[in-house]
């Protein structure tokens, strides 16, 4: 029979929250232990006995005893271990950092961790470690595009103007053509949403045709006029216009913000255009599309109704457009234009200097 030992002293809040540790799912086995030792030293328990009882030696039982009893509820905790944490040098970080940004691999258009830890002879997490500490993502690109158009400063305040200082008596409206729609049926119907997994599609389709979508979006309203064409000429583009004519009030003006696309600019447009004087055309530099913010509208209806949808004929996707028009229209709301002229051209000019590329003034 062992002696008992005299009882570890433990206070009233110590005790609560050594029963926590004990409890606790979180807790690491070691760390439960620990607290088991400490409650049942508590008891008065002889060492020898607490080691049997919890499965243990001696030797830890009288370890974390008088840890506890030196340091309270923090002695519990590992001692920080001793000596340094290796650190790589100044030149084996400058290596890494400066081949990710001057050098490309063979056969490859950017490094991995792999790939470059096996060029420099250091591990995978090194390379990660330094990446992410330098804010280096070789796996990542983004695109861009600076417009060469030699009136870029002049439709841009053109159009710019329209939507911070609308004119009276006028409604503006951003107009574009969504051309090559499809209407795309899955191979297998996919599974539902539900929790722990999203919804499926497969990743092959049957084609049923296209159609191209003609938009107007009322920049004051976020309305859209939308209507489908077949194809996508001057013809569906002029018809329209017809419909833009019809379906607006008579006593506004109408100003379009187009972009430079050719139909837009065919003999018979222009003609059409010159016995119209009502409506007035605003084209946006080239390769700016998303100065027209009917481009914005096109991403709603294309992430909300048209890419996961399931169509199996031109008149399924058509009739689901029209539906989506109508919700829109029931409910609209507007983009909020914010941006001035000023401030797009400093952008603009710093991507400019960043790139190295000069647009024409």
């Amino acid at each position: 029979m062992w002696n008992a030992a005299a009882p570890l002293a433990i206070s009233a809040e110590d005790h609560e929250q050594l029963g926590r540790l004990v409890r606790g799912r979180g807790t690491t086995q070691k760390m439960v232990l620990r607290a088991r030792i400490v409650l049942l030293a508590q008891q008065g328990l002889a060492n020898h006995a607490i080691a049997k009882r919890l499965e243990t030696n001696r030797n830890t039982v009288l370890l974390w005893r008088q840890r506890f009893a030196a340091g309270g509820l923090e002695a519990l905790n590992d001692a920080p271990r001793s000596g340094r944490k290796r650190r790589l040098s100044a030149d084996v970080v400058k290596r890494i950092v400066m081949t990710t940004l001057q050098e490309e691999p063979a056969a490859a258009t950017h490094w991995s961790t792999r790939t470059l830890a096996t060029h420099l002879g250091v591990s995978k997490m090194t390379v990660q470690r330094i990446w992410k500490a330098h804010g280096l993502q070789p796996h990542r690109v983004e695109t861009f595009k600076l417009s060469q158009d030699p009136r870029f400063v002049e439709k841009l305040r053109d159009v710019v103007g329209l939507y911070l200082n609308p004119p009276e008596h006028a409604l503006v409206l951003c107009v574009d053509e969504k051309s090559q729609i499809q209407a795309l049926e899955r191979t297998q119907p996919g599974l539902p949403l539900k929790k722990g997994r999203c919804g499926t599609m497969t990743h092959d389709y049957k084609r049923h045709g296209t159609t191209t979508l003609f938009a107007a979006l009322n920049v004051l309203e976020g309305t859209v006029i939308g209507s489908c064409g077949s194809r996508h000429r001057h013809q569906e583009y002029l018809h329209f216009l017809r419909k833009l004519d019809r379906e607006t009030p008579q006593d506004l003006d109408l100003h379009l913000v187009v972009d430079n696309y050719a139909t837009h600019k065919h003999p018979d447009v222009q003609a059409w255009l010159a016995k119209h004087p009502r409506v007035t055309v605003h084209f946006t530099p080239t390769s700016s599309s998303w100065l027209n913010l009917v481009e914005r509208w096109f991403r709603e209806i294309t992430d909300k109704r048209i890419r996961r949808g399931v169509f199996r004929s031109v008149a399924e996707l058509e009739a689901a457009i029209t539906e989506y028009l109508d919700v829109n229209n029931a409910a609209p709301k507007p983009f909020v234009w914010t941006a001035s002229a000023e401030n797009i051209l400093d952008k603009v000019a710093r991507a400019g200097k960043a790139h190295g590329l000069a647009r024409r003034a």
